[in-house]
């Protein structure tokens, strides 16, 4: 049985960020703890992904990006373990903390009718023509400056959430959110205006 070898500077962030894909951008003093965060990231877009200045990238953060998608996130960003499922566009503000297991997706990645949704598995199966596929249906997702997304939460497509919200974890956020504004549940629902 052979061993596997694991280089240690691709899991403490120290490996070479020159060797991310070329449609990767990052600003001054970004931390990309894990190479393995952009082994999903297939988007044709230049660039495809744009990092601010001093963003952190933790290691559990994925971007599983189409070939039509872009994510950017803005200066000062945290992701401590977000998942952008991104066909379109996700644009994340500046000093916006995603916590663990968030996933922001800006795309369902299959049809809701329930007709067109078995052509899609038809297309996609072993035998099938993906040239077939329903085309995917995007809406962009973004988010102001200084929001707060907590543990598991999910934004979905079509959102825009203001500045300054907190969204609590475990939130579904399928409408959009006011700026200061507190949500909570499933689906979303503001508990806290914001408002003094």
């Amino acid at each position: 049985m052979g061993t596997m070898t694991v280089d240690v500077h691709d899991l403490d962030g120290s490996w070479d960020l020159t060797t991310l894909p070329p449609n990767v951008r990052l600003g001054r003093d970004c931390v990309v703890e894990r190479k393995d965060s952009f082994s999903r990231l297939r988007s044709e877009r230049d660039p495809g992904v744009v990092l601010g200045d001093r963003v952190h990238v933790s290691t559990w953060t994925e971007f599983s990006v189409e070939p039509s998608g872009c994510v950017a996130v803005g200066d000062d960003s945290v992701l401590v373990g977000a998942i952008f499922m991104c066909a379109g566009d996700i644009l994340l503000g500046r000093r916006v903390l995603v916590s663990y297991q968030v996933t922001i997706a800006d795309c369902d990645f299959h049809p809701t009718d329930p007709a067109l949704r078995r052509a899609d598995a038809v297309a996609i199966a072993p035998e099938g023509d993906r040239a077939q596929r329903p085309p995917l249906v995007t809406r962009p997702v973004t988010i102001g400056d200084d929001v707060h997304i907590g543990i598991g939460a999910l934004v979905l497509k079509g959102v825009t959430i203001g500045e300054g919200a907190q969204i609590l974890p475990g939130a579904v956020v399928t409408h959009d959110v006011p700026a200061g504004a507190v949500v909570a549940g499933n689906p979303a629902r503001v508990v806290d205006d914001g408002n003094p």
